[in-house]
Formats: structure tokens, C-alpha cells, sequence
């Protein structure tokens, strides 16, 4: 049983950074109830589809379980109310404004339930000028900062190629939950975790404000090299391209040697890192005219020999193959009673004790909703129909 088997989490987001935060708790044995309104989470309509199931979907709601309520119906609100009395944590990612003009925003909803966590993650945050904006990760990217940074010198801009502004909001939600559900075992209160995906974009800038902040000079895209560790780069080999990393002078000594230069060891232009992050662009050609002498895998084959850290640049179908990632189980194979078996990415939280689980598929629309009610309301099949026949449930 995963870590968390005991806490229960009332989860009315949708989209990405929500609703992975609430499937990172699921897989740490949380159970999630998802609340959807009828005409579902938006990202069910997102492709590739098979047998038209969302993959999009199916890859950030695995092991749900979904409830459809009209949450504008008082009906609706009271079941959702009795819901949260009966759970531990709710995580929404609507915008600042939305859910108190429901009635459940963390004011009215702390003085009813006291030990509750309630974690909301939006674009800019609850407070500040931007509060009330609405975002994406696109539009987060470029106002972070992360794109100004990324791809090639005098270039269009590029984005990451993964949803980074949503995935580290969803990380961030993640430790703050899991924060507040620590806290709460010593206070018996709950908390509200306030989560604004552009923080947490600041957040990731690490070095780029401290060259910014000690340099006076505005980082700017580098290509696939590192702005202050030299060599730490993508290379170019006679057909492809590999990662190396040697910024430290033992590495450098061992790289040079590698590629039969040991002359460059004494080189007065690249004697330390600093000289040769200064000299990057002497540095580069040499190197370009060394690699290109040999394959990638002979290249490889003689850095890893030399214990210095290397590394293909592997598509995503490499990487499904991987057999280091399939080892760590990072590669798992769900059934979908529809879309038959689908492989999603795995837990990297490997913990000894209680480890992750990642077993079951993502709920169809309304799927638990019954059961939830039964289960945790003690709801009739009167209650039921009644519900249903006045637009409440689905």
C-alpha cells in the first residue's frame, strides 16, 4: 500500500498541472475523486486518441476515480460539501475568483472544515497584479523567462518541448500538500497551499538570475551548451550527435586524452573551466574537429571508458526502449477496457517501503459516481434517481 493509502483528495482540476499533481498523489497511494461536470474535463478531447481514448488524458488521470456533479446546482454544491467533509485534501487549478463566487473558496470553506487542505494551483497565484489572468503553459514559458533562454542564438523563440510550466506547478502542489499534511499531524489544522505556475517558472531559472543579478548581462539562448561549465554540450560526431560533460579539470584532463590531445591539457586558453567557458568558441571547433572523426557509438564507447560522463541524444521511441528505463519500471503497461493496453511513463519515486503504484487506467466521465455517493454518502438508489432526474449527477 502506498504511503498515502489513508488520505483522501477531492480533485476539481483539469487540464495538466492539476490534474498530474493529483495523479503524483494517486500513485503514492492517495485515493483521488475526481470531480468532473457533465461535459468533462476539457483534456478528454485532447489528442492522440485510441479507440477514442484520450492519451493526453489517460497519461495525468490514471487510477482516478470520477464523479460527474453540476456544481452550479445547490444540489450539487451541498453533495460536493459533504464530499470535502469526508476528505482530506482538494486541489483546484481554476482561476483566482472562480471557485468563491461557488461558495467554496478557502475562507468559506475553512471555517466549515477545519483540518482541511486546500491547495489551489492558477497562472500567477492568488495575489498580485496578475492574479486574476489566465494562463497556459505557453504564455507561462514566455513570461518565466525559460524561452528567452532556450534554443539557438538569434533564432525564433522555442518553447520546452514538455509542458515544464505545468509540470513544475504540479511538483511544487505536490510538496506543498504534502507539507501541509505533515503540518496538520502536529497542529490538527489545515492550510492553504497557493501555487502560481510563474513562480514556480522563477523558481527553475536557478542560475540565469544569479548571472543576471552578478553579471548585469540578460542570458540569452546558447544552443545546447552550458552558460559556465565548459565542455558541457552537445557534440558533433561523423553521424550524430552525443552529451558530453568534462567542466571539471580531471574531466578535461581525461577528454583530451580521449581524443589523443593531451596538448590542450596545458593549453594556456582552456587550463580551468572559467578560460574555457571564456574561449567556448575556440573550444568548439576543436573539439567539432575531433569528434567527427568517428562515429557516435566508437565515441561513446570511448568516453564511457574513460569514466567520462556521456550520453546519445535518444528520440522518445529510443527511450521507451530503453533498457535502463524499463529496468526502472519507468516504462508500465496499463489495460484500458477500451483502448486495450496503453504504456505509460512510470514513478520515479522509489521508495523501499511503500512504493508507488501505477496500475490502473484513468476513469471514464462519471464512472464512480454511484459508488462515490453509496459509499461515502450513503446514498439510496431513491437519492440517486432523484439526483439524476433533477440534473445533479450524471
Amino acid at each position: 500500500m502506498g504511503a498515502l493509502k489513508d488520505i483522501r483528495v477531492i480533485d476539481l482540476t483539469r487540464v495538466l498541472a492539476g490534474p498530474f499533481t493529483t495523479m503524483t498523489l494517486g500513485d503514492l497511494g492517495a485515493e483521488i475523486i475526481k470531480v468532473e461536470p457533465f461535459g468533462g474535463d476539457e483534456a478528454r478531447g485532447f489528442g492522440p486518441f485510441k479507440e477514442g481514448v484520450s492519451g493526453y488524458f489517460e497519461n495525468v488521470n490514471r487510477g482516478k476515480r470520477s464523479i460527474a456533479i453540476d456544481l452550479k446546482h445547490p444540489d450539487g454544491r451541498e453533495l460536493l460539501l459533504e464530499l470535502i467533509g469526508k476528505s482530506d485534501v482538494l486541489v483546484e487549478n481554476f482561476r483566482p475568483g472562480v471557485m468563491k463566487k461557488l461558495g467554496l473558496d478557502y475562507e468559506t470553506l475553512q471555517e466549515r472544515f477545519s483540518g482541511l487542505i486546500y491547495a489551489a494551483c492558477s497562472g500567477f497565484g492568488q495575489t498580485g497584479p496578475y492574479a486574476r489572468r489566465g494562463a497556459y503553459d505557453m504564455i507561462i514559458q514566455g513570461m518565466g523567462g525559460i524561452v528567452s533562454i532556450t534554443g539557438e542564438p538569434d533564432r525564433p523563440p522555442v518553447r520546452v518541448g514538455v509542458s515544464i510550466g505545468d509540470i513544475a506547478a504540479a511538483l511544487y502542489s505536490c510538496i506543498g500538500i504534502l507539507t501541509a499534511l505533515l503540518t496538520r499531524t502536529q497542529t490538527g489544522r489545515g492550510q492553504m497551499v497557493d501555487i502560481g505556475m510563474m513562480d514556480c517558472q522563477v523558481a527553475l531559472l536557478e542560475n540565469a538570475i544569479a548571472r543576471y543579478d552578478m553579471t548585469d548581462t540578460v542570458p540569452e539562448p546558447l544552443g545546447a551548451r552550458h552558460p559556465s561549465i565548459t565542455p558541457f554540450q552537445a557534440v558533433e560526431t561523423r553521424d550524430g550527435w552525443i552529451m558530453i560533460a568534462a567542466g571539471n579539470n580531471v574531466l578535461w584532463g581525461r577528454l583530451c586524452a580521449v581524443m589523443g590531445r593531451e596538448d590542450l591539457a596545458g593549453d594556456d586558453r582552456f587550463r580551468d573551466n572559467n578560460l574555457r567557458t571564456e574561449n567556448h568558441g575556440e573550444l568548439h571547433e576543436i573539439l567539432t574537429g575531433s569528434f567527427r572523426q568517428s562515429t557516435s557509438e566508437d565515441w561513446l564507447q570511448r568516453l564511457d571508458s574513460a569514466e567520462i560522463p556521456c550520453g546519445p541524444i535518444q528520440n522518445v521511441k529510443q527511450v521507451v526502449e530503453d533498457p535502463q528505463v524499463l529496468a526502472r519500471e519507468m516504462i508500465v503497461k496499463i489495460l484500458h477496457p477500451v483502448a486495450g493496453p496503453l504504456r505509460v511513463a512510470g514513478s520515479p519515486l522509489k521508495l523501499s517501503e511503500t512504493p508507488p503504484e501505477v496500475t490502473r487506467h484513468a476513469p471514464t466521465l462519471g464512472e464512480h459516481t454511484e459508488p462515490i455517493l453509496q459509499t461515502l454518502l450513503e446514498a439510496s438508489a431513491d437519492d440517486l434517481a432523484r439526483w439524476r432526474d433533477a440534473g445533479v449527477i450524471k
